[in-house]
């Protein structure tokens, strides 16, 4: 059984957060833009604690259809974040490449590989979907800044396009290689920390490793794929 956190143990968890925030101002760095994400970070997650012991209880399948929705959305208008060009047709881009590989990858893992009591049981389909859109949210926004980049120099859209998606892919590869040897990801520690035996816990974890490579990696190709194909992709004039 785990041990409640008191919030006195958890402000002594900030301080090398705090250390790294002096460090960056001092070498002028974006210390301000990082104590938001923090200030901003703390916020979200008292909030959402209260927020998931009600949805976690609902028996309303339209209300977690809504939460994924809104992962959707949010997940893709931040995995833009990097671009010097954005609007409402790269977001469409990013939304569609975000929804359609995480949408199919949740429906996989909820309704065919775990055995689940309700199709939308929340204690499940919530986490994982965080799980999933965050993924893709990030390695689509590699792709995205690095597609940018090569075009931006010159680089041909199908050039362009293999070069991001190899860049984007190197997090998701290296956590393949270094896990269960240099890591041992959120799942399965908690499960672990949790009492549940670690051989059960492996077996989730090997599904979340799949889970995240597959959609993280068919979001990002599905982004670069249909932003190649516009006829006035970024940089066309130079390729």
């Amino acid at each position: 059984m785990l041990s409640t956190i008191t919030l006195l143990h958890l402000l002594v968890a900030f301080l090398p957060s705090l250390g790294l925030l002096v460090l960056m101002h001092s070498w002028s760095l974006r210390a301000a833009s990082a104590l938001y994400a923090n200030a901003r970070m703390l916020v979200q997650l008292l909030a959402v604690g209260y927020v998931l012991t009600y949805i976690f209880e609902t028996d309303q399948p339209a209300l977690i259809v809504a939460v994924v929705l809104v992962m959707i959305g949010v997940s893709a208008w931040i995995a833009l974040r990097p671009l010097r060009q954005r609007g409402l047709k790269v977001y469409a881009v990013a939304l569609v490449s975000i929804a359609a590989c995480g949408l199919a990858m949740l429906g996989i893992v909820t309704q065919l590989v775990l055995d689940l009591p309700r199709w939308f049981e929340p204690s499940f389909v919530v986490p994982l979907a965080g799980m999933i859109f965050a993924n893709s949210m990030n390695t689509v926004s590699l792709a995205a800044e690095r597609f940018e980049a090569e075009r931006s120099r010159g680089e041909s859209r199908h050039g362009a396009r293999r070069t991001a998606l190899d860049a984007a892919l190197i997090p998701q590869i290296n956590g393949l290689l270094a896990v269960g040897l240099v890591s041992l990801p959120g799942m399965m520690s908690g499960q672990i920390l949790s009492g549940v035996d670690p051989l059960v816990a492996v077996r989730y974890q090997i599904m979340v490793m799949c889970m995240i490579f597959g959609s993280g990696g068919l979001a990002a190709a599905a982004y670069l794929t249909l932003r190649a194909s516009e006829p006035a992709a970024l940089g066309a004039q130079q390729g």
